[in-house]
C-alpha cells in the first residue's frame, strides 16, 4: 500500500510527521511488515529521530549549517548546493518495522521531513510491505 502526503514547510527546519506515518499504518491494517518512508526531493530528506526535546531538531539544523556551509565556490546555479549535500548526507528515507499493527519506534523516536531549502510545497511518502 503506498500513501501520499503533501506539505508546506518553513525555509528550514524538522517536521515531525510521525502521525501521518502512524495513521497509515493503522489504515493499512498491516499486522507484521515494512513502512519506508520516502522523500523525492534532492533538499529534503527524512531522519528518525529524539521527539521528545524540540531542542534536539535546533541542535542538529545547528550541526548541519556548521556541516555544510553555503560556499562562494559552489557552482549550481540556483545557489542551494549547501541544501544539496545536507539532504544528501541526512538521505531521503527511513524504514521502520511494522509489528502487532504497531511500529517499531523507540520510546523517545520521531519520524521527521527535513527541509534544507525552502518554503515549499513538498511530497513525501510511506509504502506499507506486509510480512508473508
Amino acid at each position: 500500500m503506498l500513501y501520499t502526503y503533501h506539505l508546506k514547510t518553513p525555509p528550514e527546519g524538522f517536521l515531525s510527521i510521525t502521525a501521518q506515518v502512524k495513521g497509515a499504518v493503522a489504515e493499512s491494517g498491516v499486522q507484521s511488515g515494512i513502512c519506508v518512508v520516502f522523500c523525492p526531493h534532492t533538499t529534503a530528506g527524512i531522519t528518525i529521530n529524539e521527539n521528545a526535546d524540540p531542542d534536539v531538531q535546533t541542535d542538529l539544523l545547528l550541526a548541519y549549517r556548521a556541516a555544510f556551509p553555503d560556499c562562494a565556490a559552489f557552482r549550481h546555479c540556483e545557489g542551494n548546493s549547501a541544501a544539496h549535500a545536507k539532504a544528501s548526507a541526512m538521505g531521503s528515507s527511513a524504514t521502520v518495522i511494522i509489528e502487532n499493527g504497531i511500529l517499531l519506534l523507540g520510546t523517545w523516536q520521531g519520524i521527521y521531513f527535513c527541509e534544507f531549502d525552502g518554503p515549499r510545497n513538498r511530497t513525501f511518502y510511506v509504502k506499507i510491505i506486509e510480512a508473508r
